[in-house]
Formats: structure tokens, C-alpha cells, sequence
């Protein structure tokens, strides 16, 4: 049986990213009515089409109460699954009326409307679930963040492999010395495209310029939400809007939370120093088909500086040596790389590094499942995995950062100097205008 002693400085280090894990029991916190353990949550959704169909579908242990959309044919099917739900258009209008009747939310709404609907339900008291990537801007992933810690409500951001055996592996792997200590990692993701031969959705396109009707079941200006003012076109929904600026938050924004929270846990991440970025085309309606983004993080307890690099649009990096003809690599990945070795996703590379090593120590505790982590948190247990206090702020603005490198409005100063990131002061120090886009302007009537 193999056996390591695991060093003072290597212990300090696990302790502190087993942080990025520590959950708190919500009666020590205070916050809203407590609901025993055998009492069904009351919920709500707000953009209940598509993802947030499968999203009540993983609650329904639960009540499902109210729900909303601003396109009824598309969440048709949903209102068919709960019919007893009340409906409608205007969440605000829902959480107004309903506020007495439901304990929690949730927000499966595109990016631009998370952070305005996740705030609305947080100050009224009640308990959000929201899709990855939390927020539209990093400013507002900061302001929900701070709104959920005020208001001590549960919280849970979509990204359901947090609460994944795999992800606790990573950790255990990284945390046991598997590889050394870690200085680089590669994340990478076939996004907007998908797979080798065909697309998620458009990116690197221009606004179109005709303007067709609306349809009669969609409310468009809802739609639009605290966005800038547009005409409809079919090209924007239900789903195709993640690509343009004024809505999505384009591949990084739809992946990143996903791919990059393991790394987050398992090399105890915090604020980067520096962000930079390569890319192709951009203009200013809609993200690059392809980029390449670069954060440094520094030196934290029990671990070293570390190089962080993105890639979407099908591009990748190097295949590592160790990996063997005929093994995938994959067009959606995660590499390690240490001092000792490097690990593919939460397995060593060679494949008889792997059986060498065998498994690493238990060190966390594993999840009961994603979904259930949030209701048991609101009804007074642990904190769930992916709260927006502890984790999921801080997570969505290191990746939304990334975004801020993309702006074609910088692509040429960003030709000569990288973005130097204060993140808690929540600016750069060397390139004042792009502290521009770290936020956006709402349309009259919409704030957070």
C-alpha cells in the first residue's frame, strides 16, 4: 500500500482549498422563515423554457407554485407539467404578488436577466437558484454576492459537476501530491461550436438588418429586460442569444463555470493578478468565433503562482506527450500540469502512471446531488456547493473578467499590455477605460 507523509506546508495548503467545500448550518447564519426538513419548499421559476424546464424538474420533491416566462409557446410544456402552478409574464410582477407564497426561486432566464431577477427574489427574502454563469457583468456577480451574504439566503449556482465524485477526485489527486505542485492548467471547450462539424450558436456575426413581426406569444420588451433597445429578430431566441454582447456571455460565460470551478477547489483560486487574452475577429455585436485567454494567479498558502489558459472555439493546446495514441484528448478538456506530472481531467497521464498510483485518500465529503444540496440549505442545513457567498461570485467574476479581454473597443491597446486585475477593489490598475466594462448601463425601468 502506498504511503506518503504529507508535509506541514502541504496540509496548509489542502486545509485551505477544503474552504472552497466548508459548508455552514443556515441557523448559525439567521435569514428567512425556517422551513423544517419535512416541509415542501414552495418555488417559483423565472425563464422556464429549455434549461429551466430540466432545472424544476430536478425540485419536484418540491412545490412548484408560480412560474414565469416572457414566451409562453416556448414554456408551454412546462406549464403542461404543472398545472396547478399560477403563470406569468413579469417576474417582478410574480415575486410582487406571490411574496407570501414562496420560500425560493429559480433563474433559468438568459445571461442578462440572471443578476436583476436572482436580486429581485434575494431582497424579498427568498432563497435562488441560478444558471451559470450567475451573472451578466462582474460587477454584478459582486453586488448578488454581497446581496446573498446580507440577506443570509441559500443559494446555488448551476453548475451541477461541483457536486461531482469527479471534481473530488481532482482535489484528492492535487491535494495528495499525485503531481507536484501545480504552476499550469489548460481548460478548453469546442464552444459556440459543437463538436468538429457544427454550431451552438453564431458568434463573430453582425446585427441583422430586416425586422420581422414578434411573435404574438413572446412579450419582447420583457425579453430585452434592462438590455439596450433592439428590434426582434428570431436570431436572438429562444436560445442563439448567448453569443451577442448585449445578452450572453458567449462560450467563456457558458463554460467556464462549468470547467473551471474544479480548479477554483482544487488549487484554492482567488482573485488573479493579471488577465490577457487572444482572439480572433470581434466586433461589437457579438463575441469572437475563437479565443485564447490567459489569467495568472499568485503564490497562495500551501501553494505556488499559477498560469490559467482558456480556450474555446475549438482551439486546444498542446497534447500532452504522455498521453498515448488511440487516448482521447477530447474537444472539451481540463490539464493539470505539476512539478511530477500531469493529470487529464481526474485521471494521471501515462495510463500506467494511473495504475501505479491507484487511488488517492478520501479528504471530502461527498454530495448528496447538486439539486439537493440547495433545498437542504434552505431549509436551514449546510451551505450548498456552489453559494453564491463563498464560491459562485467570486468564480463568475474571474471568468466574466475574461470577457472584458475580448472587447473590441481594447483589442488594440490589449495588443500591448496585459489587464492588471485589484480584485478586491474590483478594478484595473493600468487600463482605466476597460474598468468600462466591468459593469453595464440598464434601460430605464431596470435595476438591481
Amino acid at each position: 500500500m502506498r504511503k506518503r507523509k504529507i508535509s506541514r506546508r502541504d496540509f496548509m495548503g489542502a486545509a485551505a482549498a477544503v474552504a472552497a467545500f466548508t459548508i455552514v448550518p443556515r441557523h448559525v447564519l439567521g435569514g428567512p422563515r425556517h422551513i423544517p426538513p419535512s416541509e415542501k419548499l414552495n418555488i417559483a421559476g423565472i425563464g422556464i423554457g429549455g434549461r429551466g424546464s430540466r432545472v424544476l424538474s430536478e425540485l419536484e420533491s418540491q412545490n412548484i407554485v408560480a412560474l414565469c416566462d416572457v414566451d409562453w409557446r416556448h414554456a408551454a410544456g412546462t406549464f403542461r407539467r404543472y398545472p396547478e402552478a399560477r403563470k406569468y409574464h413579469d417576474f417582478r410582477k410574480m415575486l410582487d404578488k406571490e411574496e407570501k407564497n414562496i420560500d425560493a426561486v429559480t433563474v433559468a432566464a438568459p445571461d442578462h436577466i440572471h443578476a436583476v431577477a436572482s436580486m429581485a427574489a434575494i431582497k424579498r427574502g427568498k432563497h435562488v437558484y441560478c444558471e451559470k454563469p450567475l451573472t451578466h457583468s462582474v460587477y454584478e456577480a459582486r453586488m448578488v454576492a454581497n446581496a446573498a451574504r446580507e440577506h443570509k439566503v441559500a443559494t446555488q449556482m448551476g453548475n451541477q459537476g461541483q457536486a461531482s465524485e469527479e471534481t473530488r477526485l481532482m482535489c484528492e489527486y492535487i491535494w495528495d501530491g499525485a503531481i507536484g505542485p501545480v504552476r499550469e492548467v489548460h481548460v478548453w471547450t469546442d464552444r459556440p461550436l459543437r463538436g468538429l462539424n457544427s454550431v451552438y450558436w453564431p458568434q463573430g456575426v453582425e446585427r441583422p438588418t430586416d425586422t420581422p413581426p414578434v411573435p404574438d406569444t413572446l412579450d419582447w420588451d420583457l425579453w430585452l429586460g434592462p438590455a439596450p433597445q433592439r428590434p426582434y429578430h428570431p436570431c436572438y431566441v429562444p436560445f442563439k442569444w448567448r453569443g451577442w454582447w448585449d445578452f450572453g456571455t458567449g462560450a467563456l460565460g457558458d463554460i467556464g463555470c462549468h470547467r473551471i470551478d474544479p480548479v477554483f477547489r482544487a488549487l484554492n483560486l482567488g482573485h488573479p493578478t493579471s488577465v490577457e487574452a487572444a482572439l480572433t475577429r470581434v466586433n461589437n455585436e457579438t463575441y469572437p468565433v475563437a479565443s485564447i485567454v490567459r489569467y495568472q494567479f499568485p503564490e497562495r498558502e500551501g501553494f505556488p503562482a499559477v498560469k490559467l489558459t482558456w480556450y474555446d472555439g475549438g482551439l486546444r493546446p498542446r497534447r500532452p506527450d504522455e498521453l498515448e495514441d488511440g487516448q482521447q484528448f477530447g474537444t472539451n478538456g481540463l490539464l493539470f500540469i505539476g512539478d511530477k506530472g500531469k493529470m487529464l481531467e481526474y485521471t494521471l497521464i501515462p495510463e500506467s502512471k494511473r495504475k501505479e498510483y491507484g487511488r488517492p485518500p478520501q479528504m471530502l465529503p461527498r454530495s448528496p446531488g447538486h439539486f439537493i444540496e440547495w433545498i437542504e440549505a434552505c431549509k436551514g442545513g449546510r451551505q450548498a456547493g456552489s453559494n453564491f457567498v463563498d464560491h459562485a461570485g467570486l468564480l463568475a467574476e474571474v471568468v466574466l473578467l475574461g470577457n472584458v479581454a475580448l472587447r473590441p473597443e481594447l483589442k488594440e491597446k490589449l495588443t500591448r499590455t496585459k489587464l492588471y486585475w485589484d480584485g478586491p477593489n474590483l478594478k484595473f490598475t493600468n487600463m482605466p477605460e476597460a474598468n468600462e466594462y466591468l459593469r453595464r448601463d440598464y434601460r430605464q425601468g431596470w435595476s438591481l
